[in-house]
């Protein structure tokens, strides 16, 4: 299999910049936002989106985390038994904006499962999601309202996003099967 690095550490830091400013720009009052990472990833990309979004506003705009392996619609066709997190949502979502983090878009469904699971918590006034990357091939008519990066994928093609706190590096990387 061949690899390839699509993104840096420093241009994944510089996409969640400009991502901050683009959620600045479009929601109505910052004190009435909450960012909510599905987890493992988009938790990590949504702590640092928090973390820009403070130096920006001087809002400490809460950060929840979702688990959403018992709303997949796949999971009893899986070979085991999914692992389950779980999810921490530390505030009230009843009347928050709440943007919806995640690290790669693909057909949809684990968004799909992400908006289950988020409701069962209450019902916001909003929900936004915010990908870092999105490489295509939807299966359900879901579409991030702040995309990091386009890609054009192959089906054979996986796309990697490594984080600090998962992989102890940070990268995006295209990995295309032989």
């Amino acid at each position: 299999m061949k690899q390839k690095t699509i993104l840096t550490a420093q241009e994944i830091n510089k996409i969640i910049e400009r991502l901050a400013y683009e959620v600045l720009e479009k929601i109505s009052n910052p004190l009435e936002l909450a960012l909510v990472g599905i987890q493992r990833r988009g938790v990590d990309i949504a702590s640092k989106l928090q973390k820009i979004l403070y130096e920006k506003t001087k809002i400490k705009i809460p950060l929840g985390s979702l688990d959403i392996n018992l709303y997949r619609d796949d999971w009893t066709n899986l070979a085991s038994t999914p692992f389950v997190n779980a999810s921490n949502i530390p505030f009230e979502v009843e009347n928050k904006e709440i943007i919806l983090v995640d690290d790669v878009i693909f057909t949809g469904r684990t968004i799909r499962a992400a908006l289950d699971a988020l409701l069962d918590f209450g019902r916001p006034n909003k929900i936004k999601l915010l990908v870092l990357i999105d490489r295509g091939h939807r299966e359900l008519p879901i579409h991030p309202d702040f995309t990091g990066k386009k890609l054009n994928t192959s089906l054979k093609e996986k796309v990697h996003v490594f984080t600090l706190p998962q992989d102890g590096k940070e990268e995006v990387v295209l990995e295309q099967q032989n």
